[in-house]
């Protein structure tokens, strides 16, 4: 198979069909036809990927057409097809990109479009982000039961009108409590960033109806949705947001606390994904 390989700066001028070429590369390298589940592993969710089921194959995420190495660190660099006990394959998108990055929206959909060609009908979406509730200490994972999208743009083009009313799916929030039934729900919001939100933007947030804050993931799952996926999201509170935490923000904070919990939440997903 001869397949052209899309430099990060150059634009994808059909999404599509640079998904559908992805698809087939991924194919071709893990010798897996189709994949049932896809996953977008965020900070502190890495560690699932070894707990899911058998590794397959591994691909460097840059070497798939229209993907590039990932820009942030605590985020893994590697494509993973995975066969899990009940005979299903999930594939780990090992490149996220995120909107703050510059590549355009078009590039942040690209991993749920090429998870959508390869036959992935469930997109599980994670991340780490900052928790507007107090009792939400860094460590707590937060099943996401809807979104707001504050960064002024949509992976939709032209007249393409997606309901979104539903997008982040019961049913699949049924399977994670029947795993832990002590998770609870929020509503995330997207800023841009890359900066962390101020604390007046937090409480505006907050006062929308937002419940955690972060810089990725809906997007996705407006991709994913349109793509026909059915989506599960799930945020990991690694700090709580400026004006509610007394301490000033960083990264390193971020992968601190992912790190903390990651054996934990990483169980979690495994488990979550096992009754997928």
């Amino acid at each position: 198979m001869n397949i052209s390989h899309q430099s990060d700066t150059e634009p994808l001028d059909n999404p599509f069909e640079i998904a559908k070429e992805a698809a087939e590369y991924i194919a071709e390298r893990s010798g897996v036809p189709h994949h049932d589940i896809a996953l977008v592993l965020g900070s502190g969710w890495g560690g699932a990927a070894d707990l899911i089921g058998e590794t397959v194959a591994e691909i460097p995420a840059h070497e798939v057409p229209g993907f590039s190495a990932p820009a942030v660190e605590g985020h893994v660099g590697i494509t993973r097809s995975i066969k899990v006990a009940s005979g299903k394959h999930a594939l780990v998108l090992g490149s996220r990109t995120h909107f703050y990055e510059g590549r355009g929206v078009r590039a942040v959909a690209h991993g749920m479009r090429t998870a959508a060609a390869t036959g992935a009908k469930v997109a599980v979406l994670t991340n780490g982000c900052g928790g507007l509730n107090p009792q939400w200490m860094p460590g707590q994972p937060v099943l996401i039961r809807d979104h707001i999208n504050l960064t002024a743009a949509s992976p939709l083009e032209g007249a393409t009108f997606v309901d979104l009313t539903d997008l982040y799916s019961q049913r699949l929030r049924d399977i994670a409590h029947g795993i832990d039934d002590t998770l609870p729900e929020g509503v995330y919001a997207q800023f841009r960033g890359p900066h962390y939100e101020t604390p007046a933007e937090v409480q505006m947030a907050k006062i929308i109806g937002a419940d955690l804050v972060g810089m990725s993931t809906t997007l996705e799952a407006i991709a994913a949705r349109e793509a026909g996926m059915e989506v599960l999201g799930i945020s990991l509170v690694t700090n709580l947001a400026a004006g509610i935490s007394e301490t000033a923000l960083s990264h390193e904070e971020v992968i601190e606390a992912g790190k903390a919990a990651g054996p934990r939440i990483s169980r979690l997903l495994a488990e979550i994904v096992q009754q997928l």
